[in-house]
């Protein structure tokens, strides 16, 4: 399996002090920011765009893990590419050609990952698993943070870890949507090696101790 990492998603930080909030992801010594990309359609809610990936670039080093919830994301890669994103995850749910989606990702010299959302057959992955570099399973329904977790995307989970060993891949298999210590033991149980926290994050009392109950 990949080393652990834990990417804490900027949506769960003060919207009003972006800038911070990656420091405070630096202080607890991560390398990577997960970013989510919401557009009001594909899910039930709006974030923000490529004009703040652009303006957080210049200020970190972090790895941007950009998650986009969008329901056309193959019209969006160059503007994220332009702004300074490393990985670019889109949804096997949304309205585009997929494959295309994922090779003009690669062609703008990123990352690829496909996403699935908590109610999505794992098999609607599999056609792309030799074309990504991780594989997001949404462990509960995309748009707001401080949701609980939904125990059934484990079975969704074991099935792509299985299928990643069966093939002798590596790609990243990430999960997001109420990770904490105890939601998280059980994803890496299950065979994921990529840890989205948000809110357990941001409100962990100390987040360097928190982070090393998620990767222990």
């Amino acid at each position: 399996m990949n080393p652990a990492v834990v990417a804490p998603s900027l949506l769960a930080a003060n919207h009003g002090a972006f800038a911070q909030g990656v420091r405070t992801v630096e202080e607890a010594g991560l390398s990577w920011l997960h970013v989510d990309i919401m557009d009001g359609h594909f899910v039930p809610n709006i974030s923000f765009g490529p004009q703040v990936v652009a303006d957080l670039r210049p200020l970190t080093k972090l790895h941007f893990d950009v998650h986009l919830m969008l329901t056309h994301p193959d019209r969006y890669i160059e503007a994220f590419a332009k702004a300074g994103a490393e990985r670019l995850t889109v949804h096997v749910e949304a309205d585009h050609d997929v494959a295309q989606t994922i090779a003009a990702i690669k062609a703008h010299g990123l990352t690829a990952g496909i996403a699935m959302n908590p109610d999505a057959d794992p098999r609607r992955v599999l056609p792309y698993l030799d074309s990504v570099d991780l594989v997001l399973c949404m462990t509960v329904f995309p748009g707001f943070g401080g949701q609980s977790f939904i125990p059934s995307v484990l079975d969704s989970i074991r099935f792509i870890a299985a299928e990643r060993s069966q093939r002798g891949a590596d790609f990243r298999l990430e999960v997001d949507g109420g990770i904490n210590v105890e939601t998280g033991r059980r994803c890496r149980e299950a065979g994921a090696d990529t840890l989205v926290a948000g809110t357990a994050f941001f409100k962990a009392p100390d987040r360097k101790a928190f982070v090393n109950a998620l990767t222990a």
